[in-house]
């Protein structure tokens, strides 16, 4: 995973704990499985920002040859 960093967060209780009881994890790792899943999520979504903008052509009868 790499370097690691220390960081102080005023996190909402209810939210940390709804948090939690999902993950069934404490708070370090419920927040690091939470970044992670912002992380994957903006990874997903980058492709359809594309989406009407990138011109595509494609001659399917030409690739099936």
């Amino acid at each position: 995973m790499g370097w690691t960093r220390k960081i102080a967060a005023n996190i909402p209780e209810d939210i940390l704990e709804n948090a939690q009881r999902v993950t069934g994890k404490g708070g370090t790792t419920t927040l690091v499985e939470g970044l992670k899943a912002l992380d994957r999520n903006a990874r997903l979504s980058a492709p359809r920002r594309l989406r009407g903008k990138v011109a595509f052509d494609l001659d399917l009868d030409s690739t099936r040859r």
